[in-house]
């Protein structure tokens, strides 16, 4: 068994459920399993683990206060019956480069470190890659600290259970002084290494995307009594909403997706009073996105409802001159853009210079616990971070 094949033999079990899926939400226990072991397989290296001021993980090969590090790593939290590889298999197989460097006699010329951003997909809070927009200041820690998970926990309270301070949350301009250069590897959320016959490619840019919550006020009542006519059904709001959101994203050539949803009072026999639903809009221009929210806005307040903006990304172009470092480092390995929002792209937002590299998907299926890369791909991936961190810290 290699490095990677053992990596991932002890990843894989944690926070599995009975679906095949994952619940690997932040701060929770299969979280903090998932942080030990993050943890057992640094010092296992000889890295030395820091926390940032928002409970990310950073493993350093030597004191990066000395000199800016290269970074490699991602996440490893999950959506709601997620898949195994979004996120992880960034991380388990930055280790595994180290040890394919480390076989080599590899010897850097700068500290190299692995990251672990906590709660990148947003499942448990709600705002994705909360734990680098955080670091970065795009996301204030005051607002942070308040937002609340679906049982009213707020991600202060969550952050204090899981041995954290909370009130340090916010803006860490130390742990970014650090970071030279960050390298995220990451499963294709997509087909386009399919189409090229290719096992990894780099990335170009993400899409401009963000998140809104919507909600439609109603007014409960007998399911069974209530004339029809004299019902306020917010769930009727919702479903027009759902429908506008879905003929604004076509009409746009962008994409739209309402996938999570609340009601009140939440009973089969009770007329809901307020229902809370949340939009996730994407496209190749932020324009095609802004007119998706405008239309789902005006069809939200026909039902006297809201629309609030929850996150926002503009569109990321990764730094041209690392991408095309990264492409001749891999052997001429495509160039391809992403829907998905990353990490990498926080940083390269916030003027870190960032890149990613990517694995490829044989079914293009992500948050699904259908998601999957091949072995032989993996491995491929593991070769080329290699040959990254070579290339960048050698």
């Amino acid at each position: 068994m290699n490095t990677f094949d053992s990596l991932w033999a002890t990843l894989e079990p944690i926070g599995r459920s009975s679906s095949g899926g994952y619940r690997r939400f932040c701060w929770t226990e299969p979280d903090l399993e998932l942080r030990d072991w993050f943890s057992a397989e640094a010092e296992a290296r000889g890295l030395e683990v820091v926390l940032d001021r928002a409970g990310n993980q950073w493993a350093w090969s030597s004191d990066p206060d000395a000199q800016p590090g290269l970074v490699v790593g991602s996440h490893l939290d999950s959506v709601p019956e997620g898949g195994g590889f979004d996120g992880p298999l960034g991380i388990a197989s930055a280790f595994a480069a180290l040890d394919v460097l480390s076989d080599r006699g590899f010897t850097a010329t700068k500290p190299i470190g692995v990251v672990n951003f906590a709660d990148e997909e947003g499942a448990r809070f709600g705002i994705a890659c909360a734990g680098s927009r955080l670091i970065t200041g795009a996301l204030d820690g005051d607002r942070a600290r308040v937002l609340t998970d679906v049982d009213g926990m707020t991600l202060a309270e969550a952050m204090a259970w899981a041995g954290l301070d909370p009130s340090r949350a916010g803006r860490d301009d130390e742990a970014l002084r650090r970071i030279d250069q960050f390298v995220e590897l990451h499963v294709e959320q997509g087909k386009a290494l399919v189409n090229s016959d290719a096992p990894v490619g780099v990335a170009s840019a993400i899409w401009p995307h963000g998140r809104w919550r919507i909600e439609l006020p109603g007014e409960a009542n007998h399911a069974g009594t209530t004339l029809i006519e004299d019902r306020q059904d917010a769930m009727l709001g919702y479903a027009s909403v759902v429908l506008a959101a879905r003929a604004a994203a076509v009409r746009h050539g962008a994409v739209a997706t309402c996938g999570k949803v609340m009601v009140e009072p939440n009973g089969v026999n009770a007329i809901p009073s307020l229902v809370t639903g949340w939009l996730d809009a994407r496209g190749a221009s932020a324009e095609q996105v802004r007119d998706i929210v405008a239309e789902v806005s005006e069809a939200a307040r026909s039902f006297h409802g809201t629309v609030t903006e929850e996150s926002w990304t503009e569109e990321t172009l990764f730094e041209p001159a690392l991408r095309d470092r990264l492409q001749t480092a891999l052997g001429g390995a495509p160039i391809l853009g992403t829907a998905a929002g990353h990490d990498a792209g926080i940083l390269a937002n916030a003027g870190v210079s960032s890149a990613m590299v990517f694995v490829r998907n044989p079914t293009g299926v992500s948050h699904s616990p259908a998601e999957f890369a091949e072995r032989d791909d993996c491995l491929a991936g593991v070769q080329a971070l290699a040959r990254v961190i070579e290339d960048l810290a050698g």
